[in-house]
């Protein structure tokens, strides 16, 4: 709930931490069904108490590391998310892509890759900006958004004539326009100038003249319609002489709140002497400039002042359209103008008989309103390569001397959805717009490919232990003949076993190795967020993981040492039996003889009889190892101990808790 409410979107790896917890809540739950299906707990599990302890435990950790990647990180999912196709990725219909409904003052860009979203016919040479919605709340240190309740909720119906729009006094000639989306999903459709009429818009699509957007309550395929619009400009003179009418916009237009005092000197002393609204409002848009240090650029310069605003505005003075809109759009209401961010399009690109606009279009302008004449749009962001728009009023009044740089572009939001019935596709790219100026910060794909590399080296470890431990050793007796005997089984003899290949032993290592080279792999991938994550996720799984790895170390060492038939075999036998019996919470006093011993494990964990028969088995060996002359190791003590292990995998079963957090390793550090 709290990631679903939020502004922001979660990283990755917070959905990875939930997961895998409930994947553990999972596994828990069905371990205690089965163990109550039974009707009994498993040997050594320490009754319902014990049975709740692993469940606590997972559940408080979920909810510690929730806590603590929420608390870090302030995030949620409402917000941006990467640029990137939905379902489908190639254009086919079966996804598609919308604009996150907010600003912010630093950053880095994402594009993606660039996807056809639009085909405009009827604007004939004009060039215009396509706007898909305003945002009209600023929140300090963050950027713009939508006020509390997200788009407009009150509208008239869109498939109609319209109310005319602020400064849209009827004698604009009226336009036709022809917009045919492709991979467009969202809740707003995207109008040029000021809308007089929409034809084939469904029902559900509203109209709010107060925010000139065209919107519908959830996300949808936009149907392919035609707007009737005015695209009328007013000149540099009429501007000049518009009354403010600052009282006829909602007050939130000029709602501003806390604004660095140094953010409000240079307004101040940008629009000191201006007599009227728009050479305030020019005065500002000139001063993006390159003669005053601006540049463009995909990432923002590093922080070095606590309020984002004034460090952008005064220090950095790198970033792209969003940065550029949001700082003015603040000075213009620090100025007493009323301002908005606007988030849409750039006119694209001309292909035969229709202007193509692609993901990499999408921008952000700002819009101040001058009484009679509406919302204006200024756009204080450089573009080049044409895709820039300076409207005639400001052409008339300066030209802004921006340098010319990359083209801008406002990250996309993927909306899986299927296309409604009938809803147009398109495979088609723009092939001709210019690609971005290439990221200078370090590239970090480095760290991905090297964790994708160890987690591949991880699985494979693991999966060539199983094969060769299940690939028999030359001289083994057959499969189903008992240890010790001849094939007929009719005479028992002390028949000398193989011993074990080097892969068989390599076999007993491999499985360890994959660990820690996943281990690595998980350490590597959360390097790519930052390197305190990388720490936290080391330390989270040397904590977790480390006893049961110190376990499975000795428990390989004893099993090495048994299967090598060397002298201290029985020993080697001896301890790891203990050890598993102290996992199982049974543990064996060392005041006890090998007999009594052997007759608390078959008893405790319910030995079936091959397990009692090896049992036996390996305890006259240990015996004969302590007691007896002979010095040659008994060959029978590998497959029998191997049987011990089976049964009591069979009949006591370590619980989750026993695996994770072993006793025997525990208990001897204390």
């Amino acid at each position: 709930m709290p990631a679903a409410l939020s502004d922001e979107l979660m990283p990755w790896w917070t959905f990875v931490l939930g997961a895998g917890a409930f994947a553990c809540l999972l596994a828990l739950d069905g371990n205690h069904r089965h163990r109550r299906w039974r009707n009994r707990d498993a040997p050594g599990s320490g009754g319902t108490l014990r049975l709740l302890q692993a469940p606590v435990a997972v559940v408080s950790s979920a909810i510690v590391l929730g806590l603590l990647g929420g608390g870090i990180t302030m995030v949620g999912t409402v917000g941006k998310i990467p640029f990137g196709s939905g379902p489908g990725g190639d254009g086919d219909g079966t996804g598609g892509f919308g604009i996150a409904p907010f600003t912010q003052l630093r950053g880095l860009l994402d594009q993606g890759q660039n996807t056809e979203l639009f085909q405009v016919r009827g604007l004939g040479p004009d060039r215009r900006l396509l706007r898909a919605f305003t945002l009209d709340t600023y929140t300090p240190n963050k950027g713009w958004g939508l006020r509390a309740g997200g788009q407009a909720q009150t509208g008239v119906l869109a498939n109609s004539t319209l109310p005319a729009a602020p400064g849209d006094d009827g004698t604009g000639v009226s336009r036709q326009i022809q917009i045919q989306p492709t991979r467009w999903v969202d809740n707003w459709l995207p109008v040029y100038g000021a809308p007089r009429a929409l034809r084939g818009v469904p029902p559900q699509w509203l109209y709010d003249r107060v925010s000139g957007s065209v919107f519908t309550t959830t996300s949808e395929p936009a149907p392919s319609y035609v707007e009737t619009a005015s695209l009328k400009e007013p000149t540099a003179a009429e501007l000049r002489e518009a009354a403010p009418k600052s009282d006829e916009v909602p007050a939130l237009y000029t709602r501003i709140g806390q604004v660095d005092r140094r953010v409000t000197a240079l307004t101040e002393q940008l629009t000191a002497g201006k007599s009227n609204n728009f050479d305030r409002a020019t005065a500002l848009w000139q001063y993006f400039s390159a003669q005053n240090g601006f540049v463009y650029d995909t990432k923002t310069a590093d922080a070095t002042d606590a309020d984002a605003l004034a460090d952008f505005i005064l220090k950095g003075k790198r970033g792209y359209c969003e940065q550029y809109a949001s700082a003015m759009a603040v000075m213009l209401r620090v100025a007493h103008i009323p301002a908005r961010v606007a988030i849409g399009f750039t006119p694209g690109v001309s292909k035969g008989d229709y202007q193509s606009i692609s993901s990499q279009d999408a921008h952000a302008w700002v819009e101040a309103y001058f009484g009679d004449k509406g919302w204006v749009s200024f756009d204080p962001t450089p573009l080049a390569d044409g895709r820039g728009i300076v409207p005639p009023y400001l052409q008339q009044n300066t030209q802004n001397p921006q340098q010319p740089n990359a083209t801008d572009d406002l990250p996309t939001a993927p909306r899986s959805a299927a296309p409604s019935a009938g809803a147009p596709t398109d495979k088609t790219h723009d092939q001709a717009t210019p690609a971005a100026p290439a990221d200078t910060t370090p590239d970090d794909s480095w760290l991905t490919w090297l964790a994708l590399a160890l987690a591949v080296l991880g699985v494979a470890a693991v999966a060539t232990s199983y094969f060769l431990r299940r690939r028999p050793r030359p001289g083994m007796a057959p499969a189903g003949v008992p240890p010790g005997a001849t094939p007929d089984g009719d005479v028992l003899v002390r028949n000398a076993v193989a011993a074990p290949t080097s892969l068989h032993l390599a076999a007993l290592w491999l499985p360890l190795t994959g660990a820690v080279l996943l281990v690595a792999a998980l350490g590597l991938l959360a390097g790519t967020v930052s390197w305190w994550f990388a720490a936290i996720v080391v330390v989270i799984l040397a904590a977790i993981g480390g006893p049961a790895a110190i376990r499975d170390l000795v428990r390989r060492r004893h099993l090495q040492t048994i299967a090598t038939h060397s002298p201290g075999a029985a020993d080697a036998a001896w301890r790891e039996l203990k050890a598993e019996c102290a996992d199982r919470d049974l543990p064996i006093s060392d005041s006890d003889t090998v007999r009594v011993a052997g007759g608390k494990i078959a008893e405790r964990h319910r030995l079936d009889e091959p397990g009692r028969e090896a049992l036996r088995t390996v305890l006259g060996a240990v015996e004969r190892s302590w007691y007896s002359d002979e010095a040659t190791p008994d060959a029978a003590l590998e497959p029998a101990f191997g049987q011990l292990r089976e049964s009591l995998r069979r009949t006591a079963p370590l619980s989750l808790r026993g695996r994770l957090f072993p006793r025997s390793v525990l208990r001897r550090r204390r």
